[in-house]
């Protein structure tokens, strides 16, 4: 663990890759398409090659049991013939599942999708996703057409329309990208569903002005709800993305620091001023003035600590402002956990050099003591790198506050 592992995130969802082999296990839900559990083995395109799967129960060699000819007897015995390698049969768990994969359109997808979804089986609903995604590929059109269905498509349905979008090529089309945020900003839709709409545009590369701008004022509204969680989640991720591909991180620092010191919602405003976390970012003097105003102003204990962990990164040539900032913070700090937060990043800040602050916050609060010793300790033993000062802990969570917020 380390310490930034003080956030929700949500792990990406790979998307289909040309046209790949279908591999759909037998489970819960293909009964109800036919009577027999097995392995879905597809020939695999382009080498011309064969492939044969192994169905868990019933896959039999060829050739013997492997004890062939005669064991003695005459003096010249003939040799043995070799027995040929074993074989196994291949059983299709859905004897139409190859003509769906070839004749399946976007047309027809629906229809003959919905047997299969009603099957209940994960690993059904994963093959229809990226089959739908490469069905989609980088037309428009057919982007626009799908999200249409997510309109009234029942949840298991809405998942797989909103993975495949997400996952295709077309999604990074201007044009579909604006229908999303068109969908997602529609208030005759229920907020868990413009929410999956709305974060199907986190894999975007970079989010324009105008997107920006909208998806932050919808991300502070008082109504915006679920909804409203998701724009700012996507706000932080695609400007992860960004930030990784050299671009400007400023806008979408702005709009998080906006969302996180004005939405009312403070499930919100935590994501919002955690979101800088993933990305390391060297602030401007205005954004670092605004996040040192949230170590004191913001009521969520949460959004303090990721003000101190972000500051704590951002810190630059001017530690001791840093330090002393945060030698401020923790005198007035009713929350253990922000205290614990002001603490650990000072060392973060400045590195052995905060002993002497640390020690006035474990003079402020005596429950701190053993932790300034603790500290003291392994900065005498040579260790200076902040991330080997933290793994040295013998108790990175002495205060049972990084667990709040999983």
């Amino acid at each position: 663990m380390t310490p930034e592992s003080v956030h929700r995130s949500a792990p990406p969802v790979t998307g289909a890759q040309g046209r790949r082999t279908p591999l759909v296990l037998a489970g819960l839900g293909v009964i109800v398409l036919l009577a027999g559990v097995a392995l879905l083995v597809r020939g695999s395109s382009g080498d011309g090659a064969s492939t044969s799967g192994e169905a868990a129960s019933t896959a039999h060699a060829r050739g013997g049991s492997g004890h062939g000819g005669s064991g003695g007897g005459s003096g010249q015995g003939t040799p043995q013939a070799e027995e040929p390698p074993s074989r196994f049969e291949a059983t299709t768990c859905w004897k139409d599942i190859e003509r769906f994969n070839e004749a399946v359109t976007i047309g027809n997808f629906r229809d003959w999708a919905a047997p299969l979804l009603a099957s209940r089986d994960p690993n059904v609903r994963d093959y229809l996703r990226e089959r739908l995604t490469e069905l989609i590929g980088n037309d428009a059109a057919k982007a626009t057409e799908v999200l249409g269905w997510s309109r009234d498509a029942g949840p298991r349905e809405f998942n797989v329309i909103m993975m495949a979008l997400r996952n295709s090529e077309a999604v990074h089309q201007p044009q579909v990208a604006a229908k999303l945020l068109e969908h997602g900003m529609d208030l005759t839709l229920d907020g868990q569903r413009r929410a999956g709409i709305l974060s199907a545009l986190d894999t975007q590369k970079k989010l324009e002005p105008g997107m920006l701008g909208t998806l932050a004022d919808f991300a502070k509204d008082p109504v915006s709800g679920e909804a409203g969680w998701a724009a700012a989640r996507t706000i932080g991720r695609v400007m992860k993305r960004d930030f990784n591909e050299k671009g400007n991180l400023a806008p979408y620092m702005d709009k998080l620091l906006t969302i996180g010191t004005e939405s009312p919602d403070e499930q919100i405003r935590y994501l919002a001023l955690s979101m800088p976390m993933h990305t390391t970012p060297v602030m401007d003097e205005a954004t670092y003035e605004r996040y040192a105003k949230v170590l004191t102003t913001e009521g969520s204990p949460e959004g303090r600590e990721a003000a101190a962990h972000n500051l704590s990164v951002s810190a630059g040539d001017d530690r001791a402002k840093t330090l002393a900032l945060f030698a401020q913070a923790f005198a007035v700090e009713p929350d253990v956990c922000a205290r614990w937060a002001l603490f650990r990043f000072a060392a973060r800040v400045s590195g052995k050099e905060a002993l002497p602050t640390m020690a006035n916050m474990a003079i402020t609060d005596p429950r701190f003591q053993p932790l300034y010793q603790t500290f003291e300790a392994i900065y005498a033993s040579g260790t200076l790198d902040f991330v080997r000062v933290w793994n040295s802990l013998p108790e990175q969570d002495p205060f049972t506050c990084l667990d709040r917020h999983e």
